[in-house]
């Protein structure tokens, strides 16, 4: 059998990082949390929990966890139809979704489906960054309930549906363009104009490169792992970017900003791919990103 107790002491641990705070939130001591814990391990024989600032849950503690939520999903929803259940001193434990998505989903487009959510339920959420082409992955992993991700192909044990496309425009200060983009956009002039990338794993200047001029170009780059700094930083004339058509529509119209080619945009299509083992529960949240990204988002 499972031990419910010392299960929900690791997820809470995990979740706020300290033995202190989960006591806190078990209204227990920190070392009555720590016995907990440990105890758990022994038995298991595995380290459940990364002891640090902050503490974090190890891959099989992350496992543990991963149950700990649907476990609690399931509780509400028996509640719901049996309340006669539930304990009326004690407040059952809020439920905290793992969902992935990629920064530019959501510095535009994701919360004004998020916030309803969370106002017509009490599920806390935990946001995962990662770049659209690799979100999938952490639901492959089980890391995550649902994710934003580019890929079409369902995700072994996932439904996924078509949310549109996320339309970028090549941008950068009229200065710039003037300074590294005097006879227009040639792979000479790529090769030596600064680029902005996001991280490693962004191939946005890539791809539109590739579409615009039919091969790849090395380029030199500023690396800013921030969706508004990539604004910022086109803006101040520190390179040119790919940055997404809902943040600088209005720099384009009043001229702050210009296309390094007008009409050349990047379209990458988005699909929201969610665990089949959650969706029902996850209904209220798949209805509300696809209707913000119906509203948004560019359609394929």
């Amino acid at each position: 059998m499972i031990d419910y107790p010392a299960a929900r002491a690791v997820a809470l641990v995990a979740r706020t990082g300290s033995f202190e705070k989960a006591a806190a939130a078990l209204n227990v001591t920190p070392s009555a949390v720590s016995q907990r814990v440990k105890q758990l391990e022994e038995r298991l024989g595995a380290v459940l929990i990364e002891r640090g600032s902050p503490c974090a849950a190890t891959e099989k503690g992350e496992w543990l966890c991963r149950h700990v939520d649907h476990v609690g999903m399931l509780e509400r929803e028996l509640t719901e139809h049996l309340p006669g259940l539930a304990d009326p001193d004690a407040a059952l434990p809020r439920v905290t979704l793992n969902i992935a998505t990629n920064a530019d989903s959501l510095g535009t487009w994701f919360l004004a489906a998020a916030a309803p959510f969370t106002q017509e339920s009490d599920h806390l959420l935990n946001i995962v960054i990662d770049d659209q082409d690799h979100t999938a992955d952490w639901l492959r992993r089980g890391r995550v309930l649902a994710a934003v991700t580019s890929l079409e192909k369902p995700v072994q044990g996932c439904r996924v549906t078509g949310l549109g496309a996320l339309r970028y425009h090549a941008t950068a200060s009229p200065d710039f363009v003037a300074r590294h983009f005097p006879a227009g956009v040639t792979a000479l002039a790529l090769a030596q104009a600064p680029a902005l990338t996001f991280n490693q794993k962004d191939r946005l200047q890539r791809a539109w490169i590739r579409q615009v001029l039919g091969h790849d170009v090395a380029h030199p780059t500023h690396w800013l792992p921030s969706t508004q700094s990539f604004i910022d930083a086109s803006l101040a004339g520190m390179g040119w970017g790919m940055n997404p058509a809902l943040l600088v529509r209005d720099h384009l119209d009043a001229g702050r900003l210009v296309d390094l080619m007008p009409g050349a945009t990047l379209d990458v299509p988005l699909f929201w791919q969610v665990s089949r083992l959650a969706a029902d529960r996850l209904s209220g949240l798949s209805r509300q990103i696809v209707q913000a990204a119906s509203y948004e988002l560019v359609r394929c």
